[in-house]
């Protein structure tokens, strides 16, 4: 009998230590990417978090550590500098808002390292740092316990539990009533300070489950931030691409998010109909970013500068339009600030003779290709392949760009002349491997796709929800907006419905409303029924 135990014990030692020993391995992981990327990698775990008051916990993050969590909370510095997904938050900003669900790769917060200060001013740094949690009123004894284990040189954060209309309208439906829950426990036991972290709404989460800047990923941030920003060869235009599920997505986000740590605005053109960031699903749109990207798509919402309905996630039945609407929002780019592209993720057969037009539309300064089997999935878009490559509707070499004619006798998208000149497109490619987990995989991303542009749908429609705290509103208990059916013109995208059941179309169907650049008059006072669908400025959604 005693045997048997001691066997069991042993084999418990053993599975503890593999428990450990991953942990270990994944830690030394992450802090490893932080080196690569040139940053200062985190000191082994360990967090000071002690609640401030009800619903917030202020969180001592000592020199060069690093927080990963899955939750959301609104996060303000109180001392020292942190950075979040690129962007770096100082004692002199405003809170901001901070999400991070279950369904995206979670968010880590780092301290920045700060210079030892004189030893005349350590008085004086201790005492700012007091009075800051003074100021907002962190309770005593929590100032007590944080100023015991302040150092000049680490930085004091305080996180607020964190409620929006959005995020109350998305948790009220079932399937997403988990949403900013981890997906599984973890292995490490639960603490008095994961205690208080949960209070606000976070948990503590594995460095794995965070961002790995890879080596090639942190050289062509360095790159583009110095291009951005110095501005030598007039202002850049970045363009990324890559197939499905290679960090297109993220790796935008914290170029956006690093490039406002010194520009005060960046443009961001959405050409990826399936995953857009800014608006929703079906869109192309051109928006001016002031504020950092803290969030996926559902939590950032915002009306942009220029969009148009292309109106279905996928462009293979109608690529002509698709062209014509990417230049039509192109337009409206001044080149004023730098430009970041993003495109979809269908990079085979097609899809690659497509994004070659696009190219070639946009003349980027920078594109960014990202990939993870070494191009198998895509060829390298040097500027020579570009240049020699025909797309679907552009030829290669010197050869001048085709005139097309539709089936209605009107002309196609083509390029304007000039275009088509001798010498190779002048850009710079930058080569990026993504190195976080399932980077690539078909069938591994952490949610499918649809259920992501549903959420989407859903954070533009919570933006209607009332600003105070309190019930959820279904959509039909909103007032909506009313117009005679003589000033509305009606037309189903992409695909033929017979006049007499035009209205059982649009009845409860996601209705992209536009302004059309020509009058239009109406014999009737029915609506007007469109035959062709035009290029024109989307102002919203409704159904």
């Amino acid at each position: 009998m005693s045997a048997r135990r001691s066997t069991q014990a042993r084999r418990a030692r053993r599975a503890a230590t593999r428990g450990r020993s991953r942990v270990e391995a994944a830690w030394r992981e992450f802090a490893a990417s932080f080196a690569r990327a040139g940053m200062v990698p985190p000191v082994e775990p360990g967090l000071a978090a002690v609640e401030a008051a009800e619903g917030s916990a202020v969180v001592l993050l000592a020199p060069r550590q690093a927080l990963t969590f899955t939750g959301k909370c609104r996060l303000r510095c109180l001392y020292g500098a942190v950075r979040l997904l690129g962007f770096a938050v100082g004692s002199h900003q405003p809170a901001l808002p901070v999400f991070s669900p279950a369904t995206h790769c979670s968010l880590t917060l780092e301290a920045l390292p700060a210079e030892r200060p004189p030893a005349a001013d350590l008085r004086q740094l201790r005492a700012a740092a007091r009075a800051a949690l003074r100021a907002h009123r962190v309770r005593r004894q929590a100032r007590v316990k944080v100023m015991a284990r302040f150092s000049p040189e680490c930085a004091v954060v305080l996180l607020e539990h964190l409620d929006t209309p959005v995020t109350r309208f998305l948790l009220s439906h079932p399937p997403l009533s988990r949403l900013f829950e981890p997906q599984k426990k973890e292995e490490s036991s639960f603490t008095s300070e994961d205690a208080v972290l949960a209070s606000v709404g976070i948990v503590k989460c594995s460095p794995e489950r965070g961002l790995l800047v890879s080596e090639s990923m942190g050289l062509a941030l360095e790159e583009l931030i110095q291009a951005c920003c110095e501005e030598d060869e007039g202002v850049p235009v970045v363009l990324v691409c890559g197939p499905k599920n290679t960090g297109k997505s993220t790796f935008n986000r914290y170029l956006i998010n690093l490039l406002l740590n010194r520009l005060p605005s960046v443009e961001y053109m959405e050409c990826d109909i399936g995953q857009t960031e800014f608006t929703p699903p079906g869109c192309v749109s051109l928006s001016s970013v002031t504020e950092p990207v803290l969030g996926p798509p559902f939590t950032h919402q915002q009306t942009p500068r220029k969009m148009v309905y292309y109106g279905q996630t996928s462009c293979e039945q109608d690529t002509e339009r698709y062209l014509d609407v990417v230049k039509y929002v192109f337009s409206s780019y001044k080149k004023e600030v730098p430009l970041v592209i993003n495109t979809m993720g269908w990079v085979k057969g097609e899809g690659l003779l497509l994004l070659i037009d696009t190219i070639r539309l946009l003349s980027p300064t920078h594109i960014v290709q990202m990939d993870v089997y070494d191009w198998k999935a895509m060829a390298p878009l040097t500027p020579e392949y570009v240049h020699l490559t025909p797309g679907l509707y552009t030829k290669g070499k010197q050869q001048a760009k085709c005139k097309q004619l539709g089936a209605d006798g009107g002309e196609s998208w083509k390029a304007s002349e000039g275009e088509g000149g001798a010498s190779a497109p002048e850009y710079k490619l930058l080569y990026v491997h993504p190195e976080f987990p399932r980077a690539g995989v078909a069938g591994e991303a952490r949610v499918h796709s649809g259920i992501l542009r549903d959420m989407s749908m859903l954070g533009y429609l919570g933006q209607l929800q009332a600003p105070d705290i309190g019930a959820v509103l279904p959509l039909h208990c909103l007032a909506p907006y009313q117009v005679p059916f003589s000033a509305v013109a009606l037309r189903v995208i992409h695909t033929d419905v017979a006049p007499t059941n035009i209205m059982y179309a649009v009845n409860a169907s996601w209705v992209g409303l536009c302004r059309i650049p020509d009058e239009i008059r109406c014999q009737s006072d029915g609506p007007v029924l469109l035959t062709q669908t035009p290029v024109c400025d989307c102002l919203g959604f409704g159904s």
